[in-house]
């Protein structure tokens, strides 16, 4: 970060304000002022003191500490409350954005992300991005504990939360035990284990869940609308109907600053 801490002269000042009134870059050569503000944030905002919904230092604050000038400050986190990084109510200051979607991974029976983000009080949507049958990879295979010539269905759906992209969730699915299934069954956005239920009769059932951390290529990090190679949280599960078959493979490429995953002793009671 090139912005110092320490105070300028008052003739170093009305510099830094001249610059970032016409748009040049600050002295520094390294980009608009406000531009190098926003950068710092973002850096205090991966370290480890501050999480979803803390409070951040005030546009004083910075101004002082950074020795520049407050409306400098107020652009820049003006942006980033834009980019939806900070969280501003008026009165209660600026926080950290807190998670958009909490993601349970102690719940017992799969209901879905859709259900997720309508318990959380979020309007939930989804796009289908693929859909096509394809013989079974052997590491699939071993996956879904079907043979490698068996044919396996492929879908891709891009789910978002008050029109806001947070996750790229990939099924591979057992085709032999959904047999009929197409594309046009999720194009309206349906629940993919509500039509498990209602057309087969599959109660499905969390099994192996694993989390680790993955980074975007270009095109998934479009469609979440984050900086290509990005680090993003990876959900891998596999889904069981109620007899122990397993039925999906799922892998879920989510959001960090939109999605939280949470672990609840009580959710047990659901089984």
């Amino acid at each position: 970060m090139s912005v110092t801490a320490a105070k300028p002269t008052q003739t170093g000042r009305r510099q830094i304000l001249s610059e970032t009134a016409s748009g040049t870059t600050a002295s520094s050569g390294k980009g608009p002022l406000f531009r190098q503000v926003e950068q710092h944030i973002k850096e205090l905002l991966t370290s480890s003191e501050y999480g979803p919904g803390d409070r951040i230092p005030s546009e004083r604050d910075f101004a002082e500490t950074l020795g520049i000038n407050r409306a400098t400050v107020r652009r820049a986190v003006t942006n980033l409350i834009k980019a939806g990084l900070l969280e501003s109510n008026g009165t209660g200051g600026t926080r950290v954005a807190a998670a958009k979607v909490a993601r349970k991974l102690d719940i017992y029976r799969s209901i879905g992300v859709g259900r997720h983000i309508t318990e959380e009080g979020g309007i939930s949507s989804n796009k289908l991005l693929h859909f096509h049958v394809e013989k079974a990879s052997a590491r699939m295979a071993e996956r879904l504990r079907i043979a490698e010539d068996d044919d396996v269905t492929i879908l891709r759906r891009l789910w978002s939360i008050n029109q806001k992209p947070f996750c790229i969730e990939t099924s591979y699915l057992v085709t032999k035990l959904v047999p009929d299934l197409t594309a046009e069954d999720l194009i309206t956005g349906q629940s993919l284990y509500a039509l498990l239920k209602s057309r087969y009769g599959y109660e499905t059932i969390n099994a192996d869940r694993t989390i680790t951390i993955s980074y975007l290529n270009d095109l998934e990090s479009r469609l979440l609308e984050m900086t290509p190679g990005a680090a993003v949280l990876s959900l891998r599960l596999t889904v069981e109907t109620s007899d122990g078959q397993a039925i999906e493979y799922m892998n879920s490429l989510n959001n960090p600053k939109l999605v939280v995953f949470r672990t609840n002793e009580k959710d047990r009671s659901a089984r």
